[in-house]
């Protein structure tokens, strides 16, 4: 398995009105290929800086980031991102927002796609709402629709930027057991961003976590729990302990900063 994610010693430093602010500071972290991994640490360390970075809607100040081995600044490879929201839009029909993206630009492989689309529609329950419009779909259906319009464009790497944050708890715990389904189902390499730890230990092979602004690399733990999906991996007798272990980790960057 070769890695899909490389961050070496990256730096990333922004301006304000009053002064230059360091982000990320040698950040160094790998992701490998079909692998799932979360990135958590305290709230405004920086965590969706870096998913800009892998998108290319910011650049590093220094270091390297490299996917499938290529700086990604001069990658072929396609990123998919998930947000906070579905951003599914109202006005148009549940299969017109899977296809957008063949409006938006001219795909050569078209017929493939919308294909594509019907089949990832068909196998994750949703085919028979493709003349529904979005508001008389489930929160959790609709963001089963917000991730197969990124999968149709077959993105090597998916960024999900708290994509359930908007959901109730009961919601969110059946949606994190369909997404982490169809992500694993369609061997995608997937990054989350929370600030859930639960979340991100019940749906990971690995969580980093980060320390303070300027976020780096403060612990990295490898995850191994009985259970086929994110609710029943819950139930695993170290789920509790490993909990424990990141929640530390992050209240004494807390304890450190005010004292």
């Amino acid at each position: 398995m070769g890695k899909m994610l490389s961050f070496d010693n990256v730096n990333f430093f922004y301006q304000t009105k009053k002064e230059e602010i360091q982000a990320l500071k040698d950040l160094t972290f790998d992701v490998d290929e079909n692998e799932f991994a979360s990135i958590v640490g305290p709230s405004g360390c920086g965590k969706t800086t870096i998913l800009s970075l892998i998108a290319g809607l910011l650049e590093a100040s220094s270091g390297e980031i490299l996917l499938s081995g290529t700086p990604i600044k001069d990658s072929d490879d396609r990123i998919g991102y998930m947000f906070q929201r579905d951003h599914l839009f109202e006005w148009r029909t549940i299969w017109q927002n899977v296809t957008l993206s063949l409006e938006i630009k001219k795909q050569p492989n078209a017929d493939q796609i919308r294909e594509q689309a019907k089949e990832l529609l068909k196998k994750y329950d949703l085919y028979d709402f493709i003349s529904a419009k979005p508001r008389e779909l489930s929160g959790g259906m609709r963001q089963r629709v917000a991730l197969i319009r990124t999968l149709v464009m077959q993105p090597k790497l998916l960024l999900l930027d708290e994509p359930f944050s908007a959901l109730d708890f009961q919601t969110r715990l059946k949606v994190c057991d369909d997404v982490y389904d169809i992500i694993k189902s369609e061997n995608k390499t997937a990054i989350l961003v929370t600030h859930d730890i639960s979340e991100a230990l019940s749906m990971s092979d690995k969580v980093v976590v980060l320390s303070s602004r300027p976020a780096s690399v403060k612990h990295i733990q490898m995850l191994k729990f009985n259970g086929e999906t994110p609710l029943s991996r819950r139930e695993d007798p170290s789920f509790g302990k490993i909990f424990d272990l990141i929640w530390k980790q992050l209240t004494n960057e807390k304890d450190n900063k005010q004292t």
